[in-house]
């Protein structure tokens, strides 16, 4: 496994009274998928945010290509080469795919060769590319928020579940698509509840329970422990396979 690019250490987060993360823990190596797993609560999503600066850690070590992430603004964070991909999408329904496309993109301009990869990641980006966002599917807006995010090559993307809600057909487009994303050597933090998406995807896995992560590996061996996973994420395999 690579060296990591990304690295917490010791970080909690409080929202308000609540003490969301306790002393969250893991490590996402270069050019790999790392998928963080948990039952609904345990704290993936705020773990997200918090290495994205919108809410801020009260404590611990945030460390990106070596620099700490901690104390810095969120446009910042962004700055230095990491995406959000929030689960609720965030794309511009009154601005064209393009458009929005334009807004992600930090030079204003659109490289051709980068957009014709999307295009063959997401051909709906292609065909759509015209029309207003707020006229898409659930799914093709989804397909628009990570376009938004790959429009530029970035160090890391930080991916929210991504395949929720989604009908099979496209959850099996949207997977085929993080492939061609893995092949090209991008760096991924997924939070994911489908566990046939991140097996399929993950090459590490950190899962979460009560804002702490209580398992680190390699996605393979807890792919192929159904014990393990049952006790982690309660998971019946003979559903999940």
């Amino acid at each position: 496994m690579s060296e990591p690019l990304l690295t917490l250490e010791g970080v909690h987060t409080h929202i308000g009274r609540y003490h969301i993360l306790q002393g969250v823990d893991f490590a996402v190596p270069r050019g790999s998928f790392t998928v963080l797993l948990g039952r609904n609560g345990a704290g993936k999503t705020t773990t997200l945010r918090t290495i994205m600066g919108l809410w801020k850690a009260s404590r611990g070590s945030i460390r990106f290509a070596g620099q700490d992430l901690a104390a810095r603004p969120t446009p910042e964070i962004a700055a230095s080469g990491i995406a959000y991909v929030p689960e609720n999408m965030s794309v511009f329904s009154g601005l064209t795919v393009r458009e929005n496309l334009i807004l992600a993109a930090r030079s204003g301009k659109i490289d051709d060769t980068r957009l014709e990869w999307i295009f063959s990641l997401f051909p709906a980006m292609q065909r759509f590319f015209g029309l207003a966002a707020g006229t898409l599917s659930g799914g093709q807006k989804q397909m628009l928020a990570i376009s938004r995010a790959l429009i530029e090559p970035r160090d890391l993307i930080l991916i929210d579940e991504p395949t929720k809600g989604l009908a099979p057909a496209i959850v099996a487009n949207m997977i085929k698509a993080f492939r061609e994303v893995k092949n090209a050597g991008t760096t991924v933090l997924l939070v994911e509840q489908n566990f046939m998406a991140a097996k399929m995807l993950g090459d590490s896995v950190a899962v979460m329970d009560d804002g702490r992560v209580v398992h680190r590996g390699a996605m393979a061996e807890l792919a192929a422990d159904h014990a393990l996973q049952h006790r982690l994420l309660g998971l019946h395999m003979e559903v999940h396979q």
